[in-house]
């Protein structure tokens, strides 16, 4: 009986896919880091101070506001990836693109699911979204940077925004949307916010959901990225982020709490009836499938980031769109062909070298050699990728190099003395 119980909550927990992954950890990033550096709130309040206001201005000239022309911002997708399963294919990268260009110009075929109460809410943000031609520098790319990393999983702290920890540096956040592509523990993406520092300006995205194919059914449209680019376009979570809270957006109506699921008909909250949540909306919780919209008044408050003093203005003399200057032939990544270390020769007289090609994380790490019956008989700290050890003075016979980082990795490589 215990085992069928056992069975049934296994196989509940494996139906939901993403029981343990939040969707969105945005809000939770933003409090984060004001806690830890507070000089940053007086940023965040100005860029809200200026929004409203450039809002309240603009309203009287609504062609500014309501898109008569086309926003085109020039996007480079980071993908990190450990081993062959985390990375994504240029195909998916295209997928994710077409979605986001789907979506913020309201071109996707599920606008017929928008209830009719909402329909008149509904918005072509007219933002366009396309891989960078041209990089930093100004030469030839094609938007995409993929790149090997010895990190099996990311953590929501920006490590993966920067070459220095094995992640990939950001291009100039006045020119250019970043996006990463990694393996993230238990969120599905997060964005950085306005006024936050440029150097970590952009979106996470976990491999999982980004683009049209990845290996979560439920978020399978690359609805994620759309709902993270909104935050990097100054949204907030339709709920508040908090109990009845305020998107400080004038057309979505106050609900409770994030949604979850794909829910159906009316669901009133917060006294919002009678046409109750808009659960719909890109920047609630639900399934993809099950989402949307964006709403006039979220089009107004993205759009006017890229007006003059706006937080994404610079966006419109980005040269990332522009024919390069220079082309050159871009030098391939070349993962390493093992993910472990290697010892050779192997036997050996009277050196050996423990190669750490694949991961620099080991250097000023101790190295143990021990003999068979667990006595440690030399210790080195390592201090290169391609360490030489002395073994001239051992003794003919079998020894193991062993080693634990802080982390939890180790090195257990048995070697043979002659």
């Amino acid at each position: 009986m215990k085992i069928g119980i056992v069975l049934v909550l296994f196989i509940a927990l494996f139906a939901s896919g993403t029981s343990a992954q939040q969707r969105c950890s945005s809000a939770e990033y933003q409090k984060a880091q004001l806690l830890n550096d507070p000089s940053l709130q007086n940023k965040v309040k100005a860029n809200e101070s200026f929004t409203k206001n450039a809002i309240k201005r603009l309203r009287n000239v609504r062609a500014k506001l309501d898109g008569s022309y086309v926003i085109r911002i020039p996007v480079v997708v980071h993908i990190l990836y450990h081993d062959q399963s985390d990375d994504v294919s240029d195909s998916r990268v295209m997928e994710q693109i077409d979605a986001l260009n789907r979506d913020y110009r309201r071109l996707n075929a599920d606008t017929t699911n928008t209830p009719n109460r909402f329909k008149p809410f509904a918005a072509d943000c007219n933002i366009e979204f396309h891989l960078a031609t041209s990089d930093p520098h100004q030469r030839y790319t094609n938007g995409i940077v993929r790149k090997y990393t010895p990190i099996k999983t990311w953590e929501e702290d920006d490590q993966m925004k920067f070459s220095s920890s094995y992640g990939d540096d950001a291009w100039d956040a006045d020119s250019y949307l970043n996006i990463w592509v990694c393996n993230i523990n238990s969120v599905l993406g997060y964005s950085s916010f306005m006024g936050g520092p440029k150097n970590v300006d952009g979106v996470v995205i976990s491999n999982s959901v980004f683009g049209q194919s990845g290996v979560l059914p439920s978020y399978s449209k690359g609805r994620t990225t759309v709902h993270e680019v909104g935050h990097w376009l100054s949204l907030i979570h339709i709920w508040g982020d908090t109990d009845c809270g305020d998107d400080q957006v004038d057309d979505t109506p106050k609900q409770s709490t994030y949604t979850v699921g794909c829910p159906s008909g009316v669901k009133v909250s917060c006294d919002n009836g009678p046409d109750g949540n808009m659960y719909m909306n890109y920047m609630d919780f639900t399934y993809d499938a099950c989402m949307n919209m964006f709403t006039y008044g979220q089009k107004e408050r993205m759009r006017v980031q890229f007006e003059p003093g706006g937080s994404r203005y610079s966006i419109l003399f980005s040269k990332g769109l522009d024919e390069p200057l220079y082309y050159e032939v871009p030098v391939p990544d070349r993962p390493p062909t093992w993910l472990h270390p290697q010892v050779f020769p192997n036997p050996a007289t009277n050196e050996i070298t423990l190669d750490l090609s694949y991961d620099s994380r080991w250097i000023g790490k101790t190295v143990n050699l021990v003999n068979l019956q667990g006595q440690t008989i030399k210790s080195i700290v390592v201090n290169s990728r391609i360490q030489k050890i002395d073994i001239s003075k051992f003794s003919g016979g079998i020894y193991f190099l062993s080693a634990r980082r802080s982390d939890g990795e180790i090195i257990r490589e048995k070697f043979v003395k002659q």
